[in-house]
């Protein structure tokens, strides 16, 4: 019968019929898969790992970036009932500007709407943009040899002209003004288009430190610009800074939630797409180093003539 199937297929083929199927299908819809705890009410899990962009994730199953996929498991918590805190398992050095701001934004949108407690958790990094995503929750927990902090601005470009001198090669822009190209990759940057950049990056530095002052009440304006010069600190020093609440582990984490929810029991879950698997609350965690989550900013773009990122990110 097998025999009999496959040299149809292959006549069909040969007669000249075209199949149009996918080799790896995409990604199907999330499903529900309990990791911990007992009991009806739930604490959703829900994982901030790697590069914060809006990028999504290419390969044999490209995978909806991490926007969507937090927008995507926020909506589903949104209808279910059940769900009764969310704990955020943080682990990014930061990413671009926006993509940042979106994320912040939906959890403060969904913790508005549900008004249900959000308590992040900060793994390896929680640096910058990943600190600014935290600064949505109701609580801050860090490990002891967590590293967070770095608020502020970085932007990044590129300065290529010398290279293309060498080898010969002349960019030529036709503009509508001297300033529309400004931050180009080919040639060097003015004193004056350092000033307009310098501007908007003051200006997103302003917005994080707003967001960092909505998110700790504790300090004013001015301990957090004392603390906000960049620099980056352990769990343990950002605790005494006061700008993480508690040091714990993860599932200190999820017992703040509880309590935070006025629970005594409550199953920990995550939401997955099919043929992903977890047993635990560190399951899929992915630690990003350095060279790897750079590795998901797209660098060449900005090589091959791409507008300069403005990030919210720790890049030693």
């Amino acid at each position: 019968m097998r025999n009999a199937v496959v040299m149809g297929v292959i006549g069909l083929m040969l007669s000249g019929c075209t199949f149009n199927f996918p080799l790896f299908p995409g990604p199907g819809p999330l499903q529900e898969t309990q990791v911990d705890g007992t009991g009806k009410a739930k604490v959703l899990l829900i994982e901030i790992s790697g590069m914060i962009s809006s990028q999504e994730k290419e390969g044999f199953r490209p995978t909806p970036s991490m926007i969507a996929s937090v927008k995507e498991q926020l909506t589903r918590a949104a209808k279910d009932e059940q769900i009764k805190a969310i704990v955020l398992r943080i682990n990014t050095p930061g990413g671009t500007v926006t993509a940042s701001d979106i994320i912040y934004h939906e959890l403060k949108t969904f913790k508005t709407n549900r008004k249900v407690p959000i308590i992040a958790s900060i793994m390896d990094l929680g640096t910058s943009g990943g600190y600014y995503i935290a600064a949505a929750a109701d609580k801050v927990l860090a490990h002891p040899s967590s590293v967070t902090g770095s608020i502020g601005v970085i932007m990044l470009t590129v300065n290529a002209k010398g290279l293309l001198e060498k080898i010969g090669v002349e960019a030529t822009a036709v503009t509508s003004g001297p300033r529309k190209d400004m931050g180009s990759p080919f040639r060097t940057m003015t004193v004056e288009e350092r000033a307009i950049f310098q501007g908007l990056i003051d200006s997103f530095y302003q917005r994080f430190l707003t967001i960092v002052q909505e998110g700790r009440t504790n300090l004013q304006m001015e301990q957090i610009k004392r603390l906000a010069d960049g620099r980056i600190y352990t769990g343990e020093q950002a605790k005494e800074a006061g700008l993480v609440d508690e040091i714990g582990y993860l599932e200190d984490a999820v017992e703040v939630a509880k309590k935070q929810a006025g629970l005594t029991e409550a199953r920990v879950v995550t939401y997955q797409r099919p043929g992903e698997y977890s047993n635990n609350v560190y399951s899929k965690l992915v630690a990003p180093s350095g060279l790897a989550s750079l590795a998901e900013l797209d660098l060449a773009t900005v090589v091959r003539g791409g507008t300069p990122q403005f990030m919210y990110l720790w890049m030693p």
